[in-house]
């Protein structure tokens, strides 16, 4: 595994993100993206394995510059923003002691769906990852899998 953050903005990240798996043979198909997103209540992930960038400028740029939509993905959501606010003001502003909380056991849940996907595949990670908040994240069966 080799985990990497792209120092450049978010909406330009495809570029290194293909450099990258270029460079070590990485087929898309084995990228693991992972991205906020607005359009997902804060709390939410998202797993899927490929698909549409649905509006997400740094995602588009990953897609464009690998050149499929068969790239895996782990949106983390951080929204909704507010309606007369900046997208980028609100991606950059401070959250508050409540936000933090949820944000910070999202990204729990995001590294254990990370490692899932490693370890056992999409299809178990996304049992895991796509539930709402407050739902149980796997069943008994999916417990003893993990």
């Amino acid at each position: 595994m080799i985990l990497a953050k792209p120092t450049e903005f978010m909406n330009v990240s495809g570029p290194p993100v293909a450099a990258l798996a270029n460079f070590h043979k990485i087929p898309p198909d084995r990228v693991l993206v992972l991205l906020d997103d607005a359009a997902i209540p804060l709390g939410r992930l998202r797993l899927r394995a490929a698909g549409s960038d649905g509006g997400h400028n740094g995602l588009a740029s990953v897609i464009q510059s690998l050149g499929t939509e068969e790239v895996p993905r782990i949106r983390i959501g951080i929204g909704p923003k507010p309606e007369r606010m900046d997208l980028a003001d609100f991606v950059l502003a401070r959250l508050t002691k409540d936000e933090t909380a949820i944000l910070d056991e999202t990204l729990d849940r995001c590294v254990s769906a990370v490692k899932l996907w490693i370890e056992k595949g999409p299809a178990i990670a996304g049992n895991y990852a796509n539930v709402k908040p407050n739902e149980p994240a796997t069943t008994k069966e999916q417990e003893d899998e993990i």
